[in-house]
């Protein structure tokens, strides 16, 4: 049995006159102790998918079943078994870190000693802290505290909706060693975030845009799929060396990747050589091109274009 099973849900808002689809047919299995990412940028659609997974918004078609209970009939059983961790911080802000735990381990019928070898390794980053309240604690403490409380009645399916949104790269890295920790407890792990370099922390990960799911796949054999040769290219002005390699006529695709834009060509037999004179002819300098290897953005991209 999967975990979680979600078949062609629909989700559509707004009125008569004009609707938007957040959730256009979407199906997906998610593995028991799978850590399952759903990696899109913000309007895809992943909050739509969760509240929906996690009983508190309902479909207009389609039928999803979490541990095997049915999101609509089994509603309840549902709660009782899964974690959900939204992406803004929802706990009580001026109760302590302590309070808040308490309080929602009281909500589950259990006590935070009873489940203690489940947080233990999160909750001693933040327990100096137990008896601040929880809107004075930096953003890394919030997201560790709100982790701690989606956890304390042993859930067998934890949500999380952008987990990692608005935190710094260190509290980012650790919270992805946290989860890590968590999957070898046998919980699966739903996680959602608009940060494509995340897709590599997770066993599988869907790639979503607009309500569709592009491709659901390992990361490793995501990228397996970007067949064509990428060129990094750079130079001094990279706005307009932007600009230009659009222009290009033999160009396919052209995005800005940190330091460098990664070029893919129509014509891959051309090589090198006859972008490096055009962009000379454009009076770039200081130019670099060298092929590189491609990474999930670069595949997410290319899926867009696709589609």
């Amino acid at each position: 049995m999967n975990a979680v099973t979600v078949n062609n849900i629909i989700k559509t808002y707004g009125t008569k006159k004009e609707t938007v689809k957040a959730l256009d047919d979407i199906s997906f299995d998610v593995k028991p102790g799978e850590l399952f990412g759903i990696i899109g940028p913000d309007g895809a659609g992943k909050t739509s998918l969760f509240r929906i997974l996690t009983t508190l918004l309902l479909a207009e078609g389609g039928t999803a079943t979490v541990d095997g209970f049915d999101v609509v009939k089994d509603y309840k059983q549902i709660r009782n078994r899964v974690g959900y961790m939204p992406g803004k911080f929802s706990l009580y802000q001026d109760l302590t870190v302590e309070e808040n735990l308490e309080f929602f381990a009281t909500i589950f019928n259990t006590s935070i000693e009873a489940n203690y070898d489940l947080i233990k390794d999160i909750y001693i980053q933040i327990e100096p802290f137990k008896e601040r309240r929880a809107g004075k604690l930096s953003g890394g403490m919030k997201q560790k505290l709100a982790l701690c409380c989606a956890l304390i009645h042993r859930p067998s399916v934890l949500f999380l909706d952008e987990p990692t949104t608005g935190v710094d790269a260190v509290s980012r890295k650790e919270f992805w060693e946290m989860l890590k920790g968590l999957k070898k407890q046998g919980i699966t792990i739903l996680v959602s975030t608009p940060y494509m370099d995340e897709a590599a922390m997770c066993d599988r990960v869907a790639l979503m845009q607009s309500g569709k799911i592009m491709s659901i796949n390992t990361p490793e054999n995501i990228i397996k799929e970007f067949k064509k040769r990428i060129w990094a290219v750079r130079s001094q002005e990279m706005y307009r060396l932007l600009t230009d390699l659009k222009k290009y006529s033999n160009t396919e695709s052209c995005n800005s990747f940190g330091e460098f834009h990664h070029l893919v060509l129509k014509d891959e037999g051309q090589g090198e050589e006859p972008v490096l004179n055009y962009l000379k002819e454009q009076q770039h300098k200081n130019i670099i091109i060298k092929t590189t290897e491609p990474n999930i953005e670069d595949c997410f991209m290319q899926l867009m274009q696709k589609n």
